[in-house]
């Protein structure tokens, strides 16, 4: 079997607020495999939002290892998980996070400026990421001109403008109606069935069973993992 691409091995994260001690995550031990779609659901509190955190890079856990892509992000430091988040994840937000005053397609070469990549193969490959979401038409666009699936399609082309390893997806479908929502839904599973690997964050169990594999957490702790059918079950 291959090797994972993401390793969680007995992560805690440990917030302290006066004498309370927080624990957001509670030893949570996870391997997701590349090519795999797994979706990480939880309620609000459930420590979600941490692991993602932890697992797109832009944390550390308290306690425990992180192994992302054979290498150990678990004690790298500000510009150390930067590098490690522009070359290895994509990300997909809620609010799509594209910059007001930039183009579509400056918005969508942004990964690649920050990676040193020549403007000339910038446009080239942000055209190309464009034109695979279907959008290449909006290039010149400002976000305010565009539907609110126009944007969620320009964060995606982003996310894979530099090839990622991981594409994580943080309630992608939270600010869309249920039509587009939907669209935004069936363009993940056809990147998944394109071979890329796809993390989905959610607090909606409809969502959850999207994806091939569903992680629930509870309390800080993996209450389930398995697949979706076995899931749908043990929630009736």
């Amino acid at each position: 079997m291959n090797e994972p691409l993401i390793n969680l091995i007995d992560i805690y994260k440990i917030y302290r607020m006066g004498s309370t001690e927080v624990r957001a995550n509670d030893g949570i031990s996870l391997k997701i495999y590349p090519g795999e779609f797994v979706a990480i659901v939880g309620k609000s509190g459930s420590g979600k939002s941490t692991i993602m955190n932890i697992i797109g890079a832009l944390d550390v856990p308290t306690e425990g290892q992180y192994i992302l892509n054979g290498e150990d992000v678990s004690t790298l430091k500000g510009d150390e998980l930067a590098e490690i988040r522009n070359k290895t994840i994509g990300f997909i937000f809620q609010q799509y996070n594209l910059l007001a005053r930039q183009t579509l397609l400056e918005n969508v070469e942004l990964p690649l400026l920050y990676a040193g990549v020549s403007r000339r193969k910038r446009k080239e490959l942000a055209m190309a990421a464009l034109d695979r979401v279907g959008i290449k038409d909006k290039y010149k666009n400002f976000p305010n001109q565009l539907s609110g699936g126009q944007q969620q399609r320009g964060s995606i082309a982003r996310a894979l403008v530099g090839n990622p390893s991981l594409i994580l997806a943080d309630e992608p479908t939270g600010a869309l109606d249920s039509k587009t929502s939907r669209e935004v839904l069936d363009f993940l599973q056809q990147l998944n069935e394109e071979g890329n690997t796809i993390v989905l964050i959610t607090h909606d169990h409809s969502i959850a069973e999207e994806a091939n594999r569903v992680v629930s957490l509870k309390d800080g702790k993996v209450d389930f993992d398995g697949g979706v059918e076995e899931y749908r079950r043990n929630r009736t």
